[in-house]
């Protein structure tokens, strides 16, 4: 059903057992990929540990991607909020700049698994999802209000594709990077370019 708006509204809510099975499955699946490991992970496991059915399971998420991306949705949500309060508490723009590069590195970093196996199920590439496409609206604005010259949106590319979990992982695991040299990393190149 349309209201005048042009927004779709849901035509009947959605039952509460409905809403407490799916917080349950994210809530079990989130559990069983802390302590296993997502890959280690099926869908068969988290219907199971969940006490629930696998049609319950499935109405809910049709695959392991989509349910990781429902998990993600969590994690990006609060990132997402506690972005739009710092910037509202008036802070020095450079300074949220680096503020935000350090939370979306520690995002990528303890979501990693999670981003490369839902990169894996579905056919939009992580830095072409709607979710991380903010980020780079946000790095670009943040840019812009540091006073960065040049092309900034090229500038933009290149931090947001450091950020991207194939970036991040191959920094970690091949090149033994810890977040703190990361991190650091990020602001001596945004120093450069901004100051």
């Amino acid at each position: 059903m349309l209201d005048e708006n042009l927004i779709m509204v849901e035509s009947r809510p959605k039952r509460s057992d409905a809403v407490k099975n799916r917080q349950l499955l994210l809530d079990t699946a989130r559990r069983l990929f802390d302590e296993d490991g997502v890959e280690e992970v099926s869908m068969s496991a988290i219907a199971q540990k969940a006490q629930v059915g696998k049609g319950t399971l499935y109405r809910h998420f049709s695959d392991k991607g989509e349910l990781l991306h429902a998990l993600l949705d969590e994690d990006m949500r609060q990132l997402q909020d506690r972005t739009l309060e710092r910037i509202r508490e008036g802070h020095d723009p450079f300074n949220n700049l680096n503020w935000f590069i350090e939370q979306a590195v520690m995002f990528v970093i303890k979501n990693s698994d999670s981003l490369c196996e839902a990169s894996n199920s579905t056919s939009i590439p992580m830095l072409q999802h709607p979710a991380h496409l903010w980020w780079r609206q946000t790095i670009i604005g943040l840019l812009t209000q540091s006073g960065a010259r040049g092309d900034l949106s090229y500038l933009t590319d290149v931090i947001y594709v450091m950020l991207d979990v194939t970036t991040i992982r191959f920094q970690r695991r091949a090149l033994g990077y810890d977040h703190e040299r990361i991190i650091a990393g990020f602001q001596e190149m945004l120093e450069k370019f901004v100051r």
